[in-house]
């Protein structure tokens, strides 16, 4: 196959598999609080939601091994610790929200069930094909992400070619970093740790094809990925200022979502986009829950029993959390995200630097530093936020919940200056 047509061909499937429908409902969300600062919060938003994401895969392209690996240069007990997090976190939040977007979009403007027969048939579903692996999922994938982006850039084009009577001024008193923070909510820097290797293992290469071909192509295939998510997402987030006007004053990011469809591509866009939304949901939940189950059917010598425990579990709990509406599920999700992101982050980016600064040695003192200064951010959104002032005072960027930053870049400096010094006295 020629190499630039596979690279477009992976680079179209990882953007496959990180639009999942959650992301669709924050960037218009963003747009209408940002007003005329959208350009801030777009740009903090792209950091965390495309730019570490696509580090995450050149990483994958560079190890070319599994999540494991991403942290084993910590310790094989930190890296097992950090996967197990992953993963339960992975099938308590982001897999459950796929069933409360579904019936926020998709059941709640058409019927009038409630939410927990919504997530109940929906998990039931999701576990049949999670022990089946059925084949439907890759036929229905192969004409989806296209037919929901085609539509995503109807709405993009109808919205920023309209001439908005005003624009809302914007709500956020730091526009980067509140974009920077929604884009935690995106889960993409931890969906590139999970997808990543699985890409690596999955992808049908040849057996005479070489590391170096095998990296440049994830690369570049995670950079086509890249480019596809930074236009969606700008277009939507740009489209929602455009519309702020519009929406009701304390409308949610589905209803945000839902009511710019409308005005744009009348009724019948809304409820085509609806369905496939749906779909799009029920994709992402069994890649999950599929994904977790195998992780735990690994970590028991390949125990079936193991596997259907997991998918049994992680549907349940998707019942459990998936009756909830989206909103809450995103404030549950913060002290959860405020924890892991950070250190997935770093992982992230010290996998992607040369090994001769990214040394066993700098792995854990970075992640050391980074999880002891990201402990005020996370612990706010637990207790009363009063009690912890005093010590955030004393830490630099702390109250923006960004607290780790430059501790992290801090001892990064220090370790390998420390070491090149050791090296030339030695």
């Amino acid at each position: 196959m020629n190499k630039t047509k596979e690279i477009f061909i992976v680079g179209f499937a990882l953007f496959s598999m990180f639009f999942g429908a959650g992301n669709l409902i924050l960037p218009p969300f963003l747009g209408v609080q940002s007003g005329e600062s959208w350009h801030l919060v777009a740009l903090g938003f792209f950091v965390t939601a495309v730019i570490i994401p696509i580090f995450g895969i050149i990483a994958h392209a560079r190890l070319q091994g599994t999540m494991f690996d991403f942290g084993k240069k910590v310790s094989p007990t930190f890296s097992a610790t950090y996967c197990f997090i992953v993963y339960a976190i992975s099938i308590t939040l982001p897999a459950p929200r796929t069933a409360s977007v579904t019936h926020e979009m998709a059941i709640a403007p058409f019927f009038g069930t409630s939410s927990l027969l919504t997530s109940t048939i929906y998990f039931v579903l999701v576990f049949v094909f999670v022990m089946n692996r059925s084949k439907i999922l890759n036929l229905i994938g192969k004409f989806l992400t296209p037919l929901i982006i085609i539509i995503l850039l109807a709405v993009i084009f109808i919205g920023i070619t309209s001439n908005p009577e005003a624009i809302n001024p914007s709500t956020f008193k730091t526009p980067f970093v509140s974009g920077l923070l929604e884009g935690y909510q995106t889960f993409d820097a931890i969906g590139a740790v999970v997808i990543g290797g699985v890409l690596v293992i999955s992808m049908n290469f040849k057996k005479e094809t070489s590391f170096e071909v095998k990296k440049e192509l994830i690369s570049k295939a995670g950079i086509v990925a890249g480019i596809g998510l930074l236009i969606i997402y700008t277009g939507l987030i740009y489209s929602g200022v455009l519309f702020s006007n519009s929406f009701a004053k304390n409308a949610t990011r589905t209803e945000i979502l839902t009511s710019l469809s409308t005005q744009t591509l009348g009724n019948i866009g809304t409820t085509f986009l609806s369905v496939l939304v749906a779909l799009a949901c029920f994709t992402t939940g069994v890649g999950i829950v599929t994904g977790t189950s195998d992780y735990f059917k690994g970590l028991f010598n390949n125990s079936q029993k193991a596997y259907t425990i997991t998918a049994i579990i992680g549907c349940v709990l998707g019942v459990l959390i998936g009756q909830f509406d989206v909103h809450y599920i995103i404030v549950i999700a913060l002290p959860a995200l405020m924890f892991i992101y950070p250190i997935t982050i770093i992982l992230i980016l010290l996998n992607v630097l040369p090994e001769k600064v990214a040394s066993p040695t700098v792995f854990k003192a970075v992640v050391g530093i980074t999880f002891l200064f990201s402990i005020p951010d996370f612990l706010k959104f637990i207790i009363n936020p009063e009690r912890l002032t005093r010590i955030q005072s004393y830490i630099p960027l702390s109250e923006f919940s960004l607290g780790w930053v430059l501790p992290a870049i801090l001892i990064f400096i220090v370790v390998n200056v420390y070491k090149n010094f050791r090296t030339k006295t030695a």
